[in-house]
């Protein structure tokens, strides 16, 4: 492309559009019609002069003319209690539900590997040892001791919200990092199964795995199902930079993104109820059995969330990225 033929052929056009965005007095119904056409020849413009004769001040010039006609012919919008509800009625668990082939083998993979590495903790004394010296895992697993009287060692509000805050940010991680060609995410997941497995053997080895599971079981069904919930959308993320399939790789990243940016979103808000049990119920005076069914009621309403509203959000065309209106533009570009 001839890029100084271009701009002469195309300049007037430009002005005129950029006359009709500074006029103060209401357009003319001729003039919308002309202000529309030219925003989208402008677009195409753009996209041709990206792709095929990239000009830093000219492609500046152009990107902020296309905005602002778009926001012109789009008009602006503002964030309202709707726009919540459908987020949480749809936008999120379509998200999720879309994502669950990759978070539910994520899930039992993830399981799988905490539990051998806890039957190996478990069952060799040697490896205990090196965790840390008799006495203090004798402290560790005692009745009393750290691992039961850690859920209660603070008021119950404050633990909360510092465990809600803990989780939301491993989340986030993962969410995050997953960009990072999925090596991250990987490694912030096998470090929570290693926590995990590192209690489930000590505690097993002293012959207090029942209480173990009694402390973990209330708030961990659903707080490790966010995480896995986070690290396979992460995993998912990092998958489309590598292989972004028929989409171009900025479109299938950005939309993945803006998925996973929603997902963040709710996925705090279901680290939120984990972290209200974990800090209420886990350590409350209930019976084991009361404990349990709360923390599996609170799971199996998290599945029915995702599979029941979920999978209909998305037969019903829900993606859990924006809507059409609300994406940027987007035009054929050269190859």
């Amino acid at each position: 492309m001839d890029l100084d033929v271009f701009v002469s052929a195309h300049r007037a056009e430009w002005d005129r559009l950029d006359h009709l965005l500074r006029r103060r007095r209401r357009l003319t119904g001729a003039e919308c019609d002309e202000l529309v056409a030219l925003y989208q020849r402008t677009a195409t413009h753009l996209s041709l002069i990206q792709s095929s004769a990239p000009d830093p001040q000219l492609i500046g010039r152009l990107t902020q003319l296309v905005a602002r006609a778009r926001s012109a012919v789009t008009g602006t919008r503002t964030a309202s209690w709707r726009d919540a509800t459908t987020f949480l009625t749809s936008g999120f668990p379509a998200a999720m539900y879309r994502a669950r082939h990759w978070w539910v083998p994520t899930a039992l993979l993830s399981t799988l590997v905490a539990v051998l590495m806890a039957w190996w903790i478990a069952t060799h004394p040697e490896v205990q040892s090196s965790i840390a010296a008799p006495d203090e895992l004798r402290e560790l697993t005692r009745p009393g001791g750290e691992y039961e009287s850690y859920y209660s060692s603070h008021p119950a509000a404050s633990f909360a919200a510092q465990v809600w805050t803990n989780n939301a940010q491993a989340a986030a991680m993962c969410l995050v990092l997953g960009a990072f060609l999925c090596l991250p995410v990987v490694w912030i997941l096998f470090q929570n199964m290693l926590n995990l497995a590192v209690g489930f053997g000590l505690m097993s080895s002293a012959g207090r795995l029942d209480t173990f599971l009694g402390l973990i079981l209330p708030h961990g069904l659903l707080e490790l199902t966010a995480v896995f919930v986070a690290a396979g959308t992460g995993l998912r993320l990092g998958w489309t930079l590598i292989a972004p399939g028929p989409r171009p790789r900025r479109t299938a990243l950005a939309e993945e993104g803006r998925a996973a940016l929603g997902m963040a979103i709710g996925l705090a808000l279901v680290l939120f109820v984990s972290g209200a049990i974990e800090g209420f119920v886990t350590p409350s005076g209930l019976p084991t059995w009361a404990r349990i069914s709360i923390g599996v009621a609170a799971e199996l309403a998290f599945l029915a969330y995702v599979y029941v509203l979920g999978g209909r959000a998305v037969r019903a065309g829900e993606t859990g990225d924006l809507s059409t209106a609300e994406r940027s533009a987007s035009v054929p570009t050269a190859a």
